[in-house]
């Protein structure tokens, strides 16, 4: 179950305008299912490929391979109207941009050549990172190990494996060595010993076939890794990257939850007699609640998009301070976007009444999406984090979180 297209064609390459042009016309047709879905768990095949030939999902490779090398701003943006369609697609080709992110920082000229290359044909890339039982989730117990000169066998156990059923390749995160440096292994879907299985079960984001992925013995050689544990060695943006994209999607579901609380408020909501108005839209305490629900959300979208803005000017200039900056901006927008998802999922019913708590409806995705997707990282270790700096002026730590 692949997303290669019958032909190898390259896909468009995008302007930043361009891009939140496609993706709003590609949300509108991924809403359209949405509710179906999620009820269903039908994974969304069709949509995620027409991400892909689309252009969408190359708006990063950089200029000098082909590519428009779109910056993280835009990305964060094209996620957010993605995730308002449906935060399970919004979040499928999160590791393919983390990744591509990888690639341009680690990869060599040929890896470069041969990765973007793909991804311009589109073709797409899903993540084998997170393990369970380990320690913590910087633990990994994965390895590569050496098999004759160049050569390496891959053996592990990987689980949250989001968009690895559905891709092309998939970026492994593993020791080079029994307990050596940490690598990404870019290995090929259809690898001999490669086994990805749909067993995700989570109550919310039920469509992003975020399951497990077994290696055994899977042979890859050195021009299809690249190093990883030396990204953290000097100030970077990759973690708030990532970040700042999973802030994206969060933004989206509080989006769409109030836009749909709104419509049923409109057209289904009866009003209380009290209020003493024909419409329950015309309710004060109604009207009272909707305007604090927009704010809320209007003010996780403006720290959304400076978070965007501060990723932008790191890139341009990265120093310790830049990139502490940067990741402070993700920080504050990881945290709230996670608040706000999860604080107008749930009031969406408060607002629409006991009707919209009907099963047929599906309104509670919207909840169980925030609620599930919202535990990827704990928000309070963000405000930790600037707590601290708002304090002693400390910087964030370097690593692929913050």
């Amino acid at each position: 179950m692949t997303l290669t297209p019958a032909a190898a064609a390259r896909v468009p390459v995008l302007d930043a305008e361009e891009a939140t042009l496609v993706a709003r016309r590609q949300a509108a047709e991924i809403a359209v299912g949405a509710v179906e879905r999620d009820s269903k768990r039908l994974l969304p095949v069709v949509e995620v490929r027409g991400l892909a030939e689309s252009g969408l999902l190359a708006i990063t490779v950089p200029p000098e391979y082909g590519g428009a090398g779109l910056p993280p701003s835009v990305v964060a943006e094209v996620f957010r109207i993605v995730a308002v369609a449906d935060p399970n697609v919004a979040q499928i080709p999160h590791s393919h941009f983390v990744y591509l992110n990888q690639a341009v920082q680690q990869g060599t000229e040929e890896q470069k050549q041969q990765i973007f290359g793909e991804v311009l044909r589109g073709r797409t890339i899903g993540n084998a990172q997170s393990e369970r039982g380990t320690a913590h989730v910087r633990d990994f117990r994965t390895t590569l190990t050496p098999d004759g000169p160049g050569r390496w066998r891959l053996d592990g156990t990987k689980f949250y494996c989001t968009g690895a059923l559905l891709a092309d390749r998939v970026a492994v995160l593993a020791h080079r060595g029994v307990d050596g440096p940490m690598a990404v292994a870019w290995v090929d879907r259809d690898a001999p010993g490669l086994e990805i299985i749909d067993d995700w079960d989570a109550v919310g984001q039920r469509t992003t076939a975020s399951g497990t992925v077994r290696l055994t013995e899977v042979a890859v050689t050195d021009e299809w890794i690249t190093p990883y544990a030396v990204m953290f060695d000097t100030p970077q943006t990759y973690g708030a990257y990532a970040q700042l994209l999973h802030a994206a999607i969060d933004a989206g579901i509080a989006r769409a939850a109030l836009d749909d609380a709104a419509e049923f408020v409109r057209t289904k909501s009866r009003p209380y007699p009290d209020a003493g108005v024909e419409r329950a839209a015309d309710d004060p305490l109604v009207v009272q609640a909707f305007g604090e629900l927009e704010l809320a959300v209007r003010a996780a979208d403006a720290v959304l998009a400076e978070a965007g803005r501060a990723l932008d000017r790191a890139n341009g200039d990265l120093t310790a301070e830049s990139a502490g900056a940067a990741s402070l901006a993700v920080a504050a927008a990881r945290a709230i976007t996670t608040k706000t998802s999860v604080e107008v999922s749930s009031r969406l019913f408060e607002v629409s009444g006991t009707r919209s708590a009907l099963a047929e409806l599906d309104l509670d995705r919207h909840w169980r999406n925030a609620r599930t997707h919202t535990l990827h990282d704990p928000a309070a270790w963000k405000v930790q984090h600037l707590g601290r700096w708002a304090v002693d002026r400390v910087l964030p730590p370097r690593h692929g979180q913050i």
